[in-house]
């Protein structure tokens, strides 16, 4: 069903208009499926489209896309996309700021605690003395991460849990606002053995002490890298400051198309969006503009790898963590976020008349106003 962007539109507003407890029957459930497909065509085609204007766009197996080096492309990305996937290591509750594209937005305050002196992998608690136990018996990861919500609250904590799994041989890469970064405690992770520190520049809005800071983390750790939700922003901000940025050193770019959930969507009202796999709700601007500054990257020839981080790569990311844990074929954990569908979002794309269908019919006999059959 090639449904119309008028037909669309007109469903859409009486969605969002039922109450959130009444379930949608199937032929509704019909029509909203068909606009989904008609807005993510329309997306592919645009995104296809900038693709082809990247000279040197290169793929890891099919699985993401980037431009630049690629013995600069993180390691951590590739344990996540070829490896055993990506054990997160969670420990801190808590974060020195408050971004708008934070999952925990409006939430920060009252974010559970881990425990005191427990770490949490993989929904388990453990002591750190507990790490040698749980490598002696389960197969250790190809890689973990440290997230959840910004570690350099409390920095101190991590630094013998790094030795321990540096030791073991896995890989390991930390995510962080920078804005509590020191020469101190960064030279005391690289000392612990923290392979991949990330900076989420968009948090500050590219503030010269992180750009700083991120200079200062060369030093000391292996690889040092941006991971931020490309936003027009970030967008705009970094290329003021290119020069600078990339005068750190940086190995790469990760730029991560921004998804939505019931904490942050309405930061986003208004916007054109979409819906990836019926998975991801994100602005359709933020793969677009990872990809025009990945044209700029490969176009100027920069001396490192930026990865479109997008929807894509996260669907692939999961199929193969489910394949890796011996799941059924086609199992995957990428669903969508929202408990019910937040049809009132898509009102402003099926609103917009300067984005159009590629191709549309008119509604077949039984979906149309009066006609429908519950």
């Amino acid at each position: 069903m090639k449904i119309s962007k008028k037909d669309a539109l007109m469903w859409f507003q009486f969605f969002a208009m039922l109450p959130e407890d009444e379930e949608l029957m199937t032929r509704q459930m019909e029509i909203v499926y068909a606009t989904f497909a008609q807005i993510e065509r329309a997306i592919d085609a645009r995104n296809e489209k900038l693709m082809g204007e990247i000279k040197r766009l290169k793929t890891l197996e099919g699985r993401t896309y980037y431009v630049g080096r690629d013995e600069k492309f993180p390691s951590g990305c590739k344990s996540c996309l070829l490896g055993t996937g990506l054990s997160a290591v969670r420990k801190t509750n808590k974060c020195n700021i408050q971004c708008k594209f934070c999952y925990n937005y409006g939430e920060l305050h009252c974010q559970p605690p881990i425990g005191e002196g427990m770490w949490e992998i993989g929904g388990t608690k453990f002591y750190e003395k507990d790490l040698d136990l749980l490598l002696s018996i389960q197969k250790k990861p190809t890689g973990i991460s440290y997230v959840y919500l910004e570690p350099f609250m409390e920095i101190e904590k991590y630094y013998g849990v790094v030795k321990k799994f540096k030791e073991a041989g896995v890989h390991q890469h930390l995510y962080t606002n920078g804005t509590l970064a020191t020469e101190e405690n960064l030279k005391a992770l690289g000392e612990a053995g923290l392979d991949e520190l990330r900076f989420n520049l968009g948090a500050t809005n590219c503030a010269d002490s992180v750009i700083e800071n991120m200079a200062l983390a060369k030093k000391y750790i292996p690889r040092v890298g941006i991971e931020t939700p490309m936003t027009p922003e970030f967008f705009h901000t970094f290329f003021e400051k290119k020069e600078k940025i990339l005068g750190t050193g940086l190995d790469f770019i990760n730029c991560a198309e921004l998804h939505l959930n019931p904490n942050n969507v309405e930061n986003y009202a208004g916007e054109n969006m979409y819906i990836s796999r019926h998975g991801y709700l994100s602005p359709i601007w933020s793969r677009e503009l990872t990809l025009k500054f990945m044209k700029i990257a490969d176009d100027e020839n920069w001396d490192l790898a930026v990865h479109d981080c997008s929807n894509r790569t996260k669907f692939a990311r999961n199929l193969n963590l489910k394949g890796k844990e011996g799941a059924w074929f086609g199992a995957s954990g990428y669903v969508s976020e929202f408990p019910r569908t937040p049809f009132e979002a898509f009102l402003p794309i099926l609103q917009d008349d300067s984005f159009q269908f590629l191709e549309e019919e008119e509604l077949p006999k039984g979906y149309k106003p009066g006609e429908l059959v519950f």
